[in-house]
């Protein structure tokens, strides 16, 4: 028995192990390797086994036909389907299967009953198939051709294919619609020569993926920059660091930042500051906002957008730290709520008019907030509101 405080040898590990639970180590620890992890489990537990069936390459082949062996039903099926993800399934097999979505979705088929699956009649047999990526260069083929738009769409995004390939299938395509990052093509963001070729592809959502990437070759970017699809340039944008200042300033024109990438495309390292006064004066209040950003911007533009009639300039102008006590008293009785809220925050508030805030329980929420207010001030506000709450509280004599 170990006595507690005594150091703990290696081989007392193996029977401490379970069911105790150690402490985390990384994998073959010195002080205690691989006897840290149980041998054994404690009872026979089916969906750990199953759960098991994901590292399939790294099981030994005694294990592999153990599982396949398994008295489990949900067991035998994980192994299977990992088994066929490299080897080919015959018909017996499949036609066995509780489920045979995933197994469409991840495993390799015999040639023949390949051929009669890509023709199946029910065409989301035949989506899930497009997906697969074991799938034979017949059957993507053949669905490459399929009559239904989803079948041959799914088809399209496959990375098995070439560029030559993928334009040749004909698709829609809602330029519209929300997309993801492919995962395959993520997985390429770091090869220059990939990102090149994909650049280059006739799928949208193949070159969306590609601007995803944090860094690409100058050539790619240019190349993005120009898309025809303006979400390419939206994801240039939000994501890659080497995106050009006229693409941000462009995109600037119809984005404003999404949950996501909040800020962007305005807050991108390499979007343009100086050259922003000449849009003082620009038809569109969003380019006009930018001119407050110049670094030769003064006092007195500030003063003038404050006046804008855009909500949206005047608010910009509200958040200046130039803002004149004056427009900032002026802006509190602004028709905007948010600009109200914004200029009730303002550090340049007179502190009378910032009293009378904090003495209203309209405003009093956002004026405490106020980085005006000194720090000993602000003690003594709260001080005072607990006391006269603990009064409150006290029993009437």
């Amino acid at each position: 028995m170990h006595t507690p405080g005594a150091p703990i040898s290696p081989g007392t590990c193996t029977t401490t192990s379970s069911p105790a639970r150690p402490a985390p180590r990384p994998p073959n620890s010195p002080d205690c390797p691989y006897t840290t992890f149980p041998t054994s489990w404690p009872t026979p537990i089916p969906q750990v086994r199953a759960a098991a069936c994901a590292r399939w390459e790294d099981l030994a082949a005694p294990l592999r036909a153990r599982l396949l062996a398994d008295t489990d039903d949900t067991v035998r099926t994980a192994a299977l389907l990992a088994h066929h993800i490299t080897v080919p399934m015959p018909r017996e097999v499949f036609a066995a299967l509780p489920g045979r979505r995933r197994a469409l979705e991840r495993c390799r088929f015999e040639a023949e009953l390949e051929a009669e699956l890509v023709r199946e009649e029910d065409m989301e047999v035949r989506r899930a198939l497009a997906r697969n990526p074991g799938l034979g260069a017949h059957g993507v083929a053949v669905l490459a051709k399929d009559p239904h738009n989803d079948v041959r769409s799914a088809v399209a995004l496959r990375p098995d294919l070439t560029e030559e390939q993928r334009a040749t299938i004909r698709h829609d395509f809602d330029p519209k619609s929300m997309s993801h990052t492919l995962s395959w093509v993520e997985d390429l963001h770091g090869d220059t020569d990939a990102m090149r070729r994909l650049a280059a592809s006739s799928h949208p959502l193949v070159r969306r993926s590609v601007a995803r990437a944090r860094h690409l070759p100058p050539d790619v970017v240019e190349r993005l920059a120009r898309d025809e699809d303006r979400v390419v340039c939206l994801f240039l944008a939000e994501s890659c660091d080497d995106a050009p200042a006229d693409m941000l300033l462009k995109v600037w024109r119809w984005w404003d930042g999404s949950r996501s990438h909040p800020g962007r495309p305005r807050s991108h390292p390499n979007f343009p500051r100086a050259g922003l006064l000449r849009y003082a004066d620009d038809p569109s209040g969003r380019m006009r906002r930018l001119a407050l950003d110049d670094p030769q911007s003064t006092a007195a533009d500030v003063a003038r957008l404050a006046r804008d009639p855009e909500t949206e300039v005047r608010h910009r102008a509200a958040q200046d730290p130039r803002l004149s006590p004056a427009d900032a008293v002026r802006l509190l009785d602004d028709p905007a709520a948010h600009i109200r809220a914004t200029a009730v925050r303002h550090p340049r508030l007179p502190a009378r008019v910032l009293a009378g805030l904090l003495h209203d329980r309209d405003t009093a929420c956002e004026a405490i907030t106020n980085p005006a207010i000194p720090v000993p001030v602000l003690h003594r506000i709260l001080d005072a509101a607990a006391a006269a709450v603990a009064a409150r509280l006290q029993p009437r004599s």
